[in-house]
């Protein structure tokens, strides 16, 4: 790519708009150059505006401390400085709709992180390694918004990025039963210990609104483009938990799967090591190679340790073997913030840009 394309950040003050920017710190297609958050950051530089509350291992990149952040609802003047734009604004799902489609309306693109438009029918639901082709229905709401290169495109729930890939990987087998326990990492709820400290030595058995995402949003990931919307598949059937751990940063998943037509553990195991999707065939920037990771060790994969795999990108699995009830059972991890969240966000970006869907204004 000759001259990047230049990028805003809606949301730019909370952990994901900082993980956004840590990530896009020294990006071979994306410069970060606009920032905004609600009205009382307007005018400050970021590093003003965030004050105490950087919460990224890494330092805060110098290229964005002394950008002035501006009031996320100009959304003409921001628009005017961007090719496109990353949306984690906290608002309410109404809020955050109208927004991101006002943001779209001014043909600029919106690539969010947030989950107000995941069940709008033409917007596109996307993990770059599953379902690229559902951004066929950008087009149909092109048509909708008024727009010729304005639209949004959104990336699912952190929750189900560690067992949601390792499951399509199995598609030919049929999986058509699945229970699934999820261990979710605090920074899911935008907190570390320092500001949630009942969250040490504690476990939380119930995330508000996480099991119905678990469940529903693979169906639409698994689903087919007909007549301009997504359709979601029917199958499999997915039960799931959602548990609130003491950890900082991974989101660890214990699934258990039925399938029409069981597959072999050889089977499965070289399914996983061999998959690949449109981000590695494309040679995308952040695409993790290989994208799926299983351990042959009993006692992996552990958060601390393979949460960080490419760079957070990847998806690492282990401990597959039969099930007394079910075929079999493993567990899967994804780094929340970085697969679930901003990265996962940035990955479906460099798709759209590669697709000719992203480009310079």
């Amino acid at each position: 790519m000759q001259e990047k394309l230049k990028v805003g950040i809606l949301g730019a003050t909370g952990m994901v708009g900082q993980r956004f920017i840590s990530l896009l710190e020294n990006h071979p297609w994306f410069e970060v150059t606009t920032l905004a958050a609600s009205a009382r950051s307007a005018g400050k530089t970021y590093e003003e505006a965030v004050g105490g509350r950087w919460k990224m291992d890494t330092p805060m990149p110098e290229a964005v401390k002394n950008l002035i952040v501006m009031d996320v609802t100009q959304v003409e003047e921001v628009s005017s400085k961007v090719d496109f734009v990353f949306s984690a604004v906290d608002m309410t799902k109404e809020e955050i709709r109208a927004i991101e489609d006002a943001y779209a309306k001014t043909e600029t693109p919106v690539v969010s992180n947030n989950s107000a438009h995941r069940w709008t029918p033409d917007v596109p639901m996307v993990v770059p390694e599953i379902n690229p082709e559902h951004l066929e229905v950008i087009a149909a709401q092109k048509k909708r918004l008024g727009t010729t290169r304005g639209f949004v495109a959104v990336k699912p729930n952190c929750s189900i990025q560690g067992y949601a890939p390792a499951l399509f990987a199995l598609r030919e087998f049929g999986p058509k039963e699945v229970v699934v326990t999820t261990y979710q990492a605090i920074s899911g709820a935008g907190k570390t210990f320092k500001d949630w400290p009942e969250m040490i030595d504690n476990v939380i058995p119930y995330i508000g609104g996480e099991e119905e995402k678990s469940e529903q949003e693979p169906l639409r990931i698994f689903g087919h483009v007909e007549n301009g919307v997504i359709v979601k598949a029917e199958k499999p059937l997915i039960t799931a938990q959602c548990i609130r751990v003491p950890v900082t940063n991974g989101h660890m998943a214990a699934v258990f799967v039925s399938f029409d037509k069981k597959p072999t553990k050889e089977e499965i195991l070289d399914r996983w090591a061999n998959f690949e999707g449109e981000p590695q065939r494309l040679n995308l920037p952040s695409a993790p190679k290989p994208f799926l990771k299983y351990f042959e060790e009993d006692n992996r994969p552990q958060t601390k340790l393979d949460r960080d795999y490419e760079g957070g990108f990847g998806v690492t699995l282990g401990r597959l073997r039969e099930d007394t009830l079910f075929d079999y059972k493993f567990v899967g991890l994804a780094h929340n913030t970085v697969r679930g969240a901003a990265g996962g966000a940035i990955l479906c970006a460099e798709l759209l840009t590669a697709k000719g869907y992203i480009e310079k204004k």
